[in-house]
């Protein structure tokens, strides 16, 4: 299905996606489930981790002139050693020991982590790099709208250069031992999508109701603006 690009009035839910653009959807992604505490407490601290990870990779763009490459491997939280070759190359693990940061959420999953190749290799050249990430949703006919990013991403209508994630309690996912996590789901085709993705990444309220459009889901979601990248680095100079 072609997304189709968002209207002024799409509802309440998405307004507030929208207004939360710069620092992410996770925020809107733990409610679902808040009324079993134990479980709304590991989503807050899911939360803070990809919180504490979206600044790391801003203070590493600012040192380093680029943002980093994903992780090496899953038990290896160093940068890939080469460049990306394209984007399913720059999308894995978030590296957590290049970042100095915790990698994994509070279910002891991975931090996903996708990051446009021009964006991953230094030095950045702002008047031409192409920032290429998206973020969907779903309406409430359960047609995808982009969150943030869109159809055409160029350097005239730029996208997302990273997105980062948690893939939740259930389902998908890959522990801190390397071993994935079997998809138990029936439907739940937004997390198979985001499990596979190197582009196109869906952000949706959390969900067991595996009727809705995409199924169940709840995966949480983090991401960082172009222009919240470049005032970053620029602050530093360290943007060509």
């Amino acid at each position: 299905m072609t997304p189709r690009q968002p209207h002024r009035q799409r509802g309440a839910a998405l307004l507030l996606l929208l207004a939360v653009l710069g620092l992410g959807a996770a925020s809107l992604l733990i409610s679902a489930f808040g009324r079993n505490t134990g479980e709304a407490e590991r989503q807050q601290r899911t939360l803070a981790t990809l919180t504490q990870a979206r600044e790391a990779l801003l203070g590493f763009s600012a040192t380093q002139g680029r943002l980093p490459r994903p992780a090496a491997s899953a038990l290896d939280g160093r940068e890939r050693a080469t460049d990306c070759a394209n984007d399913a190359e720059c999308s894995g693990f978030l590296p957590w020991v290049a970042l100095g940061v915790a990698g994994v959420d509070a279910w002891g999953k991975l931090l996903r982590y996708s990051v446009t190749p021009e964006m991953a290799r230094a030095p950045v050249v702002s008047f031409s790099a192409i920032a290429n990430r998206v973020v969907l949703t779903r309406n409430s006919r359960g047609d995808f709208v982009y969150v943030a990013g869109q159809e055409q991403c160029d350097v005239s209508a730029q996208c997302l250069p990273v997105v980062l994630f948690s893939q939740g309690k259930e389902h998908h996912g890959t522990a801190a031992s390397g071993v994935t996590q079997i998809n138990t789901a029936r439907g739940n085709i937004d997390e198979a999508s985001n499990d596979s993705a190197s582009r196109r990444f869906v952000a949706r309220p959390a969900t067991d109701n595996a009727a809705l459009a995409g199924g169940a889901f709840d995966d949480m979601l983090s991401w960082i603006t172009l222009p919240t990248l470049y005032q970053r680095m620029r602050a530093a100079r360290n943007l060509p």
